[in-house]
Formats: structure tokens, C-alpha cells, sequence
């Protein structure tokens, strides 16, 4: 599908359109950009379209009927939302809102493009022309977020981290206020040298050394304390900004933790990693030394305005005619600049997110010969990025020489307007050779604070990003008033439960009580629901309808940590981290000591293969835990889980990607994992669930049988199929089409 901004026609509207589009566009309005709708409001696939023009949005809601029309506003905003794979496209003012659109994330580019350009439009930057030479931004569905170039007031918001050190923010202020004003005083001591030191000698008066030493002795003394006072405000400053740039990042990473599965899902891992890394360290270098330059250059200004002002107010003007131009010149470019860097930062996104990838993945680059397809992958990415980084290179390599123009001709002004004025009588040379002195500070601090237009942009295009993460709220919210449970029985409880992943329905109407210390075998086609509802049980989403209850309390009233610290996990596919097997065992449990790991060790059947390693218990299991079998890491997931003691275990196919050998290890691994606790279990295997006490077989994201094995087999229904057609070997089929669970398992892995 075709999304990016037309500056004329509509060729790239698909077809069923283009005539009604075209009947709607008046004299001189041009198509923007537009996007395809493909849901109604009550979520059935259905076809509409938006359009926006320089003047309006569109809206028709089928091919045929009648358009509605919004003209652009200062007050109008378009906002999206998604959830559970459904976006939710709002136009509002600043009484109500206007209308309401949904679509699938297969829609969310042009949806995010869409936004983009009418933010655009709606603070008057850009025009059509712009629009249509720009290229589209593409990336995967869900994976961007709107590109509208950042306010710089999104700077502003990073005082709630400053609050805690105001104490020292006041100090550092005061600080620079003092040594701005102890580095103008050396100008202001030249006016007595020249006029009554050295030109009365000229003119044949006797030096009187006593002056010049008290005159001397005050440009030392200033120039001292200059240094001082700038050396104590600059580690009080840099000291600050450091510490909130490490909250910034400690605070944006605690609320990645918070936000759900759903949320990763849409996210590139490199994405992420920029943001917390490059983008945080910039905002803290703008801070500790961008920041506290452009305040000094402020300082610099406002105050030798005024002593220049004091000394000469017609002399002082003529030094200010610069300034109205080179502020107007700062006001065009900084536009240009600031969507520039956002776009910068989002280019070199794609470059981290290269790596995130192969780098990791270097195993499968290799299995593949993939080498030189990934080099060129790179490569694309950089020359991105070499494109984006020339445009803003050529808005500022102008910039910075016409800044510095207007500078240099203001001088030559007021050399003009002084050697005038001394020629009238009207001032002395030492005047002017203070003014000139002055001046030259003036200006060159103008031109400093104009080049902190960069950095500020710069800044403001990190601050933006970093703060739509900290702005996302969670899919998965903690409860308001929350419940605390003194002592965990195990008693899950599902009543009515549903949940719509984007417009399927994977699970509807599942009832069904899990006594304490019973194990629950998941069992059904690919497809049917099994990791959906352990996910659910998990919470790592909620569930659209009903509820899911934990010894009589709905779980979404408990604290989310709290909750979890009860359920232990063993997915198919074990994850470890960097580290010793020590460390991946005591994962849950970071207190635990030498003897309970080693216990825990000893009951996942792993203790002997430990043993082995050359270091044992602090062997290091590498990246991912590449330097074990995947028996050998699946029995330290099992030992992980049982450290923590959970009342509730989670079994994923545990067993379904090793040989028979390692299956019977893990087995008896398992057997001690799930005595006494509540389990639920899937598996493909349906020999391994035969000591289940109950099997609940899923079709469709329904319940369709629930009963012990030899009971299910005596029904003769959708089990005893399930397992006749593995007992002839037979591959099972997906029972529903339109939800893969692998899926659904890879984005929240």
C-alpha cells in the first residue's frame, strides 16, 4: 500500500477511490497524505478512508457514502492509541471530540505519517512542496511512532528531575551570575589606563605608576576571581546535570520494566537501547555544558548591554543592530534543525537496530551465509544516515558563517559610528577602546548562543523520544487499591474469559477451576489458545472479558511483583543471562545462598552436569546461554523456578525440543518441580501429560472437553483424535487460521 505524502492528483489513492477523492478536492488543494481504515467501530473488517489536504481532513467510511470534512485548526489535534493489536485513530478539539477511527497495526505507518503531516500543517511548518519531495518513513507496522518534529518545550519537562538538586542548581546560577560579572570588569578598567595613564602621556604628562598598579591590581584581582567563580560553577553544574542525566536513564528504564509484553512487541530492542543510551547521554551533555554556556552567553549579553547602555546609550545601539537580524535568522533555521535531528536520531535507531540483530543472531548469519547481505543491510542504514546528516550539514554550515556576517559587520558599524563620535569630541578613545572590548565579548557570545541552537535541537529530539516512553502507560496497570495475600493456596479461578488480540478473538467463554496442587494439562491444535491462556494467568496481558481469580481475588486487585514472585515459568526455549550458572539459578532469589542453589541444582537433575564445567557453579554460560545444550539450559530454567518455590508452575513444551535421553532427565527434573504444586502444563506431547490430573482441550479458544487421559480416550472425541492421529504420526492442523500462537509467543519472548 502506498503511503506517503502527494503533492497533486491522486494516483496513489487505490483505485475504488480516486474519483470520489478527486470530486472532493477544491481549486488548488492538494493531497497530503492518506491512509486506509479497515475497521469499523465495533471492530468488523470494513473499508474507509482518510484524507488530508493542506486545508482539511476527509473522512469517508465506504466506497460510495457521504465524505465529512474538518478544517485544519490551530486547537485540532490527531492522536492515536492501540491496544491488543487494534489502533485507534482520534480527531479532537479543545471542546470535544470530533471523530473516531480504528484499523489494524497492518495500517499503523500510514496512520503514524498521517499524524505526522497534519501536525505539520496544523502549526503552519512545511508546505506541499516540502511534503512531496520528502520521502516516506518505513519501517514495520507498529514499530515507529508519530514523526511531528519535537518542541524544544519538551526540554522544560525535564525539570521534575532537576527538583531534587534546586539547592545546588540556585548555587551554580549564582555562581555564574558572579563571574559573568567579575569578566566584565576588565573592559571597564582600560577606559582609565588609555585616558588618563597612557594617552596624558602621549601628550607629555609624567606616568603615575601608583595608578597604574591600583588599575593592574584590579584586573588581576577581577581576572582571579573570574576563574574561580567560573571553575566552582562549572563542577556544580556538570556535578547536577550528570546526576539527572543517570535518573533520566534509571527512570526510563524502570518504567520500560513496568509496561507490558504488548508494548515490547511494536518496539525495535536497538530502538530502545538508543533512546536509554545515546539519546540520555546527549540530553546530559546539553545540560552540563551546552545548558550553562548558553546561560552564561545570556548573562554576558543582558549584562554588557547595560554597562554599554550606562557608558553610551547612542553608541550601545549601534552595537544592537545585529540582533533583530540574526534573531529573525535563528528563528528560520531552528525549525529546519530541529526536524532534522529527529530525524537523525531516528536513522541511527535503525543502524543500532542492525546490530541488535545480527549481532546476537551472528550464529544464524553464518548458518546462512548471510555475511554480505547483513554488511549491506549495515551499509544502506549508514548511507541513511550520511543522507540525513548532509541535509542538517547544509542548513548549518549557512547558518553558522551568516551569523558570524552579521556579527562582523555590526563591529564595522560600530568602528564607523565610534571614530564619529571621538572626532566630534562627543566621546574619548578610551571610551571606544572599552566599547570595543566590549563589543568583541558581545558579539562573540551572540555567536556562541546562536551555534546552541544545534544542541538544543539535538537535545530537545532526545528529550522528546526518552519522554514517549516515560508518557506510554501500560496495558497492564497496577490496581489502584491493591490486595495483598498473606499466604498463596493456589486456587485459580476463570470465569467467562476472553481476550481479542487486534480484530481475532483467541480465547471466549472459558470457565474453569484449578484446585491447589493440581496439575492442568493444556492440550489442542496450534493455534487453539494453550499459550494464550497461560499467558493470561501470568498476566502478562489482561484478559478482554471476564476473570481470572487467585484463592478468590481477581488478580488484576493484586500487585503485579507480588503476584508473579507466586508463579514460576519453564518455556520451551530458556533463556539465561550473561553470567555464572550460579547467577542464572538465582535468578528469582538474588539472596539465596551457596547450599539452596546447589540444592535446587541437585533436584533439576543438573547438579552432575555442573559439576563438569570447569568452574562449576561460576562457569560462565556465555551470551544466551550459547556454551550449554539446550538440555543442559533447560534443567537450570527448571532449577531457577524451583529456587523461588512458587505455588504456581507454568510448563511450556519443556520438553519438546530435546532427545528422548535429555526428555527423560527433564522429566524427572519436572516431577519434583510440580510436587505439591499448582501446575499448568502444555505440551504437543500428549504422552508426557498422562499424570495430569485433568486435561483441558482447547478448540477455537474454547473449552471443548475436560477429563483425565484414559477418560478422554473413552469419549472418543477431540482428544482421543489429538492422540490416535500422534500415535499414527500424523501432524496435527491448526484449527484456527487466523491466530498462530508461535506468533503470538515470539513477540512475547
Amino acid at each position: 500500500m502506498k503511503t506517503e505524502p502527494i503533492h497533486a492528483g491522486v494516483g496513489g489513492v487505490p483505485e475504488p477511490w480516486r474519483a470520489s477523492v478527486q470530486s472532493q478536492l477544491g481549486d488548488g488543494e492538494t493531497l497530503q497524505a492518506w491512509m486506509e481504515t479497515d475497521l469499523d467501530t465495533q471492530l468488523r473488517f470494513a473499508r474507509g478512508l482518510l484524507v488530508l489536504t493542506q486545508r482539511r481532513l476527509l473522512a469517508c467510511t465506504a466506497p460510495g457514502a457521504p465524505w465529512q470534512a474538518w478544517p485544519l485548526a490551530p486547537d485540532m489535534t490527531l492522536r492515536h492509541y492501540d491496544h491488543a493489536g487494534v489502533g485507534s485513530l482520534e480527531l479532537q478539539d479543545s471542546h470535544a471530540r470530533l471523530a473516531h477511527w480504528r484499523y489494524t497495526m497492518a495500517q499503523q505507518g500510514a496512520a503514524l505519517r498521517l499524524i505526522g503531516r497534519h501536525d505539520q500543517l496544523r502549526e503552519g511548518r512545511g508546505n506541499a512542496d516540502e511534503a512531496a519531495a520528502r520521502p516516506a518513513q518505513t519501517g514495520p507496522a507498529g514499530a515507529s511512532e508519530p514523526h511531528a518534529p519535537p518542541s524544544t518545550w519538551a526540554l522544560l519537562r525535564l525539570w521534575r528531575f532537576a527538583l531534587p538538586y534546586r539547592r545546588q542548581l540556585l548555587i551554580g546560577f549564582t555562581l555564574t551570575l558572579l563571574s559573568t560579572a567579575a569578566s566584565l570588569v576588565p573592559p571597564y578598567l582600560t577606559m582609565p589606563l588609555m585616558d588618563k595613564v597612557l594617552i596624558p602621556f602621549q601628550n607629555g604628562i609624567p606616568i603615575d605608576y601608583e595608578l597604574v598598579r591600583l588599575y593592574l591590581g584590579g584586573l588581576l584581582l577581577s581576572s582571579l576571581a573570574a576563574w574561580l567563580l567560573t571553575w566552582g560553577r562549572t563542577y556544580i553544574l556538570a556535578w547536577v546535570s550528570e546526576r539527572i542525566g543517570a535518573d533520566l536513564r534509571t527512570s526510563t528504564y524502570q518504567h520500560l520494566q513496568r509496561l507490558s509484553l504488548q508494548y515490547f512487541g511494536g518496539k525495535r530492542t536497538g530502538d530502545l537501547i538508543a533512546r536509554i543510551g545515546s539519546e540520555s547521554d546527549r540530553i546530559c551533555l546539553f545540560l552540563s555544558l551546552h545548558l550553562l554556556d548558553f546561560a552564561t552567553d545570556m548573562l554576558m549579553i543582558v549584562m554588557t548591554s547595560a554597562v554599554l547602555l550606562s557608558i553610551d546609550p547612542w553608541l550601545a545601539l549601534a552595537t544592537l543592530i545585529p540582533l533583530p537580524f540574526i534573531g529573525w535568522l535563528i528563528q528560520l533555521v531552528r525549525g529546519r534543525l530541529r526536524y532534522g535531528f529527529e530525524k537523525v536520531d531516528r536513522v541511527w535507531a535503525e543502524i543500532t537496530n542492525v546490530l541488535a540483530d545480527t549481532i546476537p543472531g551472528v550464529r544464524v548469519v553464518k548458518a546462512f551465509a548471510q555475511e554480505r547481505r547483513e554488511v549491506l543491510r549495515f551499509r544502506e542504514a549508514n548511507n541513511r544516515n550520511l543522507a540525513v546528516n548532509d541535509r542538517v550539514n547544509a542548513v548549518w554550515s549557512l547558518f553558522s558563517p551568516t551569523v558570524t556576517l552579521l556579527t562582523e559587520a555590526g563591529l564595522l558599524v560600530v568602528w564607523a559610528f565610534g571614530i564619529w563620535m571621538v572626532s566630534r569630541q562627543q566621546i574619548t578613545v578610551g571610551v571606544l577602546t572599552a566599547f570595543l572590548a566590549y563589543i568583541s565579548r558581545f558579539y562573540t557570545r551572540l555567536d556562541s548562543m546562536s551555534r546552541i541552537v544545534s544542541f538544543t535541537q539535538q537535545a530537545a529530539a532526545g528529550a522528546k523520544r526518552i519522554f514517549d516512553i516515560l508518557d506510554h502507560v501500560s496495558s497492564v496497570p497496577e490496581p489502584r487499591q491493591p490486595v495483598h495475600l498473606q499466604q498463596v493456596q493456589g486456587r485459580i479461578a476463570l470465569r467467562q474469559v476472553g481476550f481479542r488480540y487486534g480484530n481475532r478473538m483467541v480465547l471466549q467463554g472459558i470457565d474453569l477451576d484449578i484446585a491447589p496442587g493440581e496439575m492442568i494439562g493444556l492440550v489442542g491444535h496450534s493455534g487453539s489458545g494453550k499459550s494464550t491462556l497461560a499467558n493470561l494467568i501470568c498476566r502478562f496481558y489482561d484478559a478482554s472479558q471476564g476473570s481470572i481469580s487467585l484463592d478468590g481475588v481477581d488478580i488484576r486487585s493484586l500487585p503485579i511483583a507480588e503476584y508473579r514472585r507466586n508463579i514460576g515459568v519453564v518455556l520451551q526455549e530458556p533463556f539465561l543471562f550473561f553470567g555464572t550458572i550460579a547467577d542464572n539459578i538465582a535468578y528469582g532469589k538474588p539472596d539465596a545462598s551457596r547450599a539452596e542453589i546447589v540444592a535446587a541444582a541437585r533436584a533439576a537433575h543438573a547438579h552432575e552436569f555442573i559439576l563438569r564445567l570447569p568452574q562449576g557453579y561460576d562457569s560462565l554460560v556465555g551470551e544466551r546461554g550459547q556454551a550449554l545444550s539446550g538440555g543442559e539450559r533447560q534443567r537450570i530454567s527448571i532449577a531457577r523456578a524451583l529456587l523461588i518455590d512458587p505455588r504456581i508452575l507454568i510448563l511450556d513444551e519443556a520438553t519438546s525440543s530435546v532427545d528422548t535421553a535429555t526428555e527423560n532427565e527433564i522429566q524427572k527434573a519436572l516431577d519434583n518441580l510440580v510436587r505439591g504444586r499448582t501446575t499448568i502444563s502444555i505440551a504437543h506431547r500428549l504422552s508426557t501429560l498422562r499424570q495430569a490430573d485433568r486435561l483441558v482441550v482447547l478448540d477455537r479458544g474454547r473449552i471443548v472437553e475436560v477429563g483425565r487421559h484414559d477418560q478422554l480416550l473413552a469419549r472418543n472425541g477431540a482428544y482421543a483424535s489429538l492422540y490416535q492421529a500422534q500415535a499414527r504420526g500424523e501432524p496435527p492442523e491448526s484449527s484456527n487460521e487466523d491466530w498462530d500462537e508461535e506468533d503470538e509467543d515470539a513477540e512475547i519472548a
